[in-house]
């Protein structure tokens, strides 16, 4: 974003906070695809997306007054719509199990393969919950395995076993195919 942009950002969330309503839905177009798409990749089902994205809003305007401008408001949002997607995981009880002591994945020498995007993101969809959500907070979101361990509740070890698990069972997944 350049300077012009960044400050018609900030304008925008300021009038979000005195509850401009147009201002609001603004946000919520320029942020919503991305949003959902991530609900999406974590819940791995289009209705739950959708009601965590519209829970994940509601929250952001009527919390917007705690936003300092410390991070940048899709940061901010998107911890608001992974908590959202976490609590309602553990609210339907959702296989989220990570298991600490399972022997190590052993990796042998592969040929380089290529892969189509979208049988990626489909053999992502198959992966168990605990797999796909570590997988995607760490390889589509950009989070650190620091990160993701706080967010999970989860320590970082687990959160890089998990990930290295979950990338040797999407192979597995890609190689049937």
């Amino acid at each position: 974003m350049d300077n012009l942009s960044i400050n018609i950002h900030a304008q925008l969330i300021e009038k979000c906070k005195n509850g401009d309503s147009q201002a609001q839905f603004s946000l919520y177009n320029q942020y919503k695809k991305a949003m959902y798409n991530l609900a999406h990749r974590i819940l791995n089902n289009r209705e739950d997306a959708e009601d965590i994205l519209q829970e994940a809003f509601v929250d952001c305007f009527r919390n917007i007054g705690s936003f300092r401008f410390e991070s940048t408001f899709g940061a901010w949002l998107k911890k608001i719509l992974l908590n959202r997607c976490i609590n309602h995981m553990r609210k339907k009880k959702l296989d989220l199990t990570l298991c600490e002591n399972l022997p190590p994945v052993i990796y042998e020498e592969e040929e380089e393969v290529t892969y189509d995007t979208g049988k990626i993101f489909k053999g992502i969809e198959m992966l168990p919950d605990g797999y796909r959500i570590i997988l995607t907070l760490y390889l589509l979101e950009g989070y650190d395995h620091s990160e993701i361990s706080q967010i999970l509740d989860i320590s970082e070890s687990t959160s890089k076993s998990q990930y290295m698990r979950a990338k040797e069972r999407l192979r597995r997944i890609l190689s049937i195919k």
